[in-house]
């Protein structure tokens, strides 16, 4: 599903899934300890490749965004089996994977394995060192709860260090229904200048999705609003 006046670049919704434990749960306010399998009326059950292929479907796109909560949360390798299964059930599916990766040789394991474009994760970094050195490689995630920013100020500051695409993830808003962080994404395109800005948490419906196309924001990442029939 995309939205954009003749001539310009269309605004990309981008489907979400959160691994934990070869499931995929319900996310809800980044409170990830508290994520159950998710309930959905897109499909049976909680597999991956089946709530992956239900939700690109439902919106009409070829992009999926996996967090690995069991690599972010407890430092392992990626869930290669399931990002397997996905890809293979979603043929031309282009992944942006955030394994909190935090130093150049586990993403250069990730890299070979062809699963997809690693997303670094401000959260996860010491510094600014592993997105300055991997460039446009990967998706920068920029993320917050509440007020507070997640990771090296560096990251949130120096716009000259993103790569192109940037998530602007506001892990409070995530599952809420409370809305976009539309000065957070307002503030990312001023800095960012010709990145592509997404929003990640708290997309609603349509409207949000005009509002973010009118800040400026290339796309969001949602999941709720899919599971629960407000986008198609």
């Amino acid at each position: 599903m995309s939205h954009g006046s003749e001539g310009a670049p269309p605004f990309r919704l981008i489907p979400v899934i959160d691994l934990r434990r070869g499931q995929v749960v319900r996310a809800r306010a980044g409170e990830r300890d508290a994520y159950a399998p998710i309930d959905t009326p897109l499909a049976r059950g909680s597999r991956p490749a089946d709530i992956a292929r239900a939700l690109l479907d439902a919106v009409g796109t070829d992009h999926l965004y996996v967090a690995d909560l069991d690599a972010i949360m407890d430092g392992v390798e990626p869930d290669r089996a399931s990002l397997e299964a996905v890809a293979s059930a979603c043929p031309g599916v282009r992944l942006w994977v955030d394994a909190g990766f935090s130093d150049f040789s586990a993403v250069e394991r990730f890299t070979r394995l062809g699963l997809g474009r690693p997303v670094i994760g401000s959260e996860s970094q010491r510094d600014a060192g592993l997105v300055r050195a991997l460039g446009n490689r990967t998706v920068l995630s920029l993320d917050s709860r509440g007020a507070e920013r997640l990771g090296p100020d560096a990251l949130h500051e120096e716009a000259e260090a993103w790569p192109e695409d940037v998530i602007v993830m506001t892990l409070a808003r995530v599952g809420t229904g409370t809305g976009p962080d539309l000065f957070g994404i307002s503030r990312a395109v001023a800095l960012g200048q010709h990145r592509r800005i997404y929003a990640a948490g708290g997309v609603r419906g349509p409207e949000d999705v005009a509002a973010l196309a009118q800040a400026g924001a290339k796309g969001a990442l949602v999941a709720s609003a899919i599971h629960d029939g407000r986008l198609r």
